[in-house]
């Protein structure tokens, strides 16, 4: 059949008068990969939505065509049902069921409402061997890694007879080698025949894998681009996200670093579970004021680990060590007390332990210092209030509110009202763990300014990235950790990515 598989034709959608979509217009050619980039809230996942269903037609205006004929979805068993599937950020397995039973979870193979699991278990293993997943069907999924987890929703997508794949930022959560893996199952999947639309905000991977990008803006469609021919830079695409050129990916900083203020030394946490387990080896770094201090490792390194047992010893079991704070050894064995002593850490997983997601702006700011806000166990809540409008102004949180519900914001806005929560405790010392994780670049140059403004204000900022370019365009100084070992410290003018991933990779002796 000729032609795109997909048109959608002048597609609107409002939420309480607000328009989310704007008359987009998207054209999808068959057996391509085409990707989707926009800031966060820029109404990508949104048209996907219309696109698979979850919003049904009749709730939005425009037009749908699928295969040439025009298409009126009103549930995702309609769009699935003619070959569109989609696999969500947050995966949708079940971790209780074996690999098997989610592939065909609502389309098992039964004949009179009995199941049989010896074909079950076999085209299961077929789609396994497809995507280049050699694990046994009867595994429960909760055994398996988060890259792998991808593959076998991608494997049920295949199951389903799928023709237009569509993966929302199908390699946010993935080590390199795991989305380097996923990446070449997409170009594989592509040479079958099966058209794929990509939503990512790694530039470097959708110039890698894409043949077209269609570019949103505030919910409308700014431009589509070729990306084999010429003009397809990077800098294009982002000039078309962000509305304007962004001459640095970091905005300028001129470091002024004071006395020491922290300093640990010597040391060392264990597994809770496998507590025979080091997790943290003999790890000993300082931090001054007006520092920023990056953590560079490989995915499971133990950065997360070591500044988590930290912040009041918040993971690990036999804990030992020092913590020094202005040259004085202080305690942090609780939470309690480490954010007494003025430590604070925003957790690399921001939905799941930083935030409060059906809650309201307001109680997410204070939830950290409720004390301050205070008195006689009373919460005043006009101040409360009034505070986290502050932090809404001071952080640029775009929302119409502080009494907007945080689930509802894009991720860049969500990390802005962590960042508010823990600056509101007043620390001097600021663990930032993954803080540009799965937001768009425009909303990570405001980080970046967020963490400069830290900084000059004389805070301590120890930043925790996986991205090594990230860590090389703010840090003043690079620790890099090897299985629980700091393996090197360098000053981030001297360092390169090749000499930091060596250290990285250092093992013991």
């Amino acid at each position: 059949m000729n032609g795109p598989i997909l048109r959608m034709i002048d597609i609107g959608k409002e939420f309480s008068g607000v328009k989310a979509l704007d008359s987009v217009t998207l054209e999808v050619e068959r057996g391509k990969v085409h990707g989707i980039c926009g800031e966060n809230g820029a109404g990508k996942s949104t048209l996907m939505k219309v696109l698979s269903g979850v919003y049904p037609h009749g709730n939005y205006t425009g037009t749908i065509e699928f295969e040439g004929e025009e298409a009126q979805f009103r549930s995702i068993n309609d769009s699935e049902a003619v070959g569109i599937v989609i696999i969500h950020q947050e995966l949708a397995l079940s971790p209780y069921l074996s690999i098997a039973e989610n592939i065909f979870l609502g389309n098992e193979n039964a004949t009179r409402g009995v199941i049989d699991w010896n074909k079950t278990n076999l085209e299961a293993a077929s789609l396994l061997a497809r995507v280049g997943l050699d694990e046994n069907p009867a595994t429960k999924v909760l055994e398996l890694g988060v890259g792998k987890q991808q593959l076998v929703e991608i494997a049920k997508a295949l199951s389903k007879r799928v023709k237009l794949l569509i993966l929302d930022e199908p390699t946010a959560a993935l080590n390199d080698e795991d989305s380097d893996h996923l990446l070449d199952l997409i170009e594989h999947l592509r040479g079958q025949g099966i058209t794929c639309i990509i939503i990512s905000h790694k530039l470097k991977e959708i110039r890698r894998i894409a043949d077209t990008v269609t570019v949103i803006r505030d919910g409308k469609t700014i431009e589509t681009i070729d990306m084999h021919g010429p003009d397809a830079t990077q800098a294009r695409i982002i000039r078309s996200m962000v509305g304007r050129d962004l001459n640095s990916m970091f905005p300028p900083r001129e470091p002024k670093i004071g006395a020491e203020i922290l300093r640990v030394e010597d040391w060392n946490a264990y597994h809770p579970v496998d507590t025979a387990r080091k997790v943290v080896d003999n790890a000993s770094f300082t931090v001054h004021a007006g520092e920023v201090v990056g953590f560079a490792g490989l995915m499971g390194a133990g950065r997360t680990e070591l500044a988590m047992s930290i912040f009041g010893r918040s993971y690990g079991t036999n804990i030992t060590g020092r913590v020094f704070k202005n040259g004085e050894e202080i305690s942090v064995r609780t939470v309690d007390e480490a954010i007494r002593n003025g430590i604070a850490y925003a957790t690399e997983d921001r939905k799941k332990y930083g935030l409060n997601l059906i809650g309201d702006i307001t109680v997410n700011v204070s939830a950290a210092a409720l004390a301050t806000l205070a008195r006689f166990g009373v919460i005043d809540r006009h101040r409360e209030y009034k505070v986290a409008d502050e932090y809404r102004r001071r952080m640029n949180i775009k929302a119409p509110s502080v009494s907007s519900i945080t689930g509802q914001l894009s991720g860049g806005n969500q990390q802005k009202v962590v960042l508010s929560k823990w600056v509101f405790t007043g620390p001097d010392v600021l663990f930032l763990d993954e803080p540009t994780r799965g937001i768009d670049v425009g909303a990570k140059y405001e980080i970046y300014g967020i963490i400069n403004e830290l900084a000059a204000a004389g805070k301590a900022v120890v930043v925790i990235s996986s991205e090594l370019p990230e860590l090389l365009g703010i840090s003043d100084r690079i620790y890099a950790i090897s299985e629980g070992r700091i393996t090197g410290e360098v000053a981030a003018k001297d360092a390169t990515q090749e000499s930091l991933m060596h250290l990285m990779t250092a093992g013991k002796d």
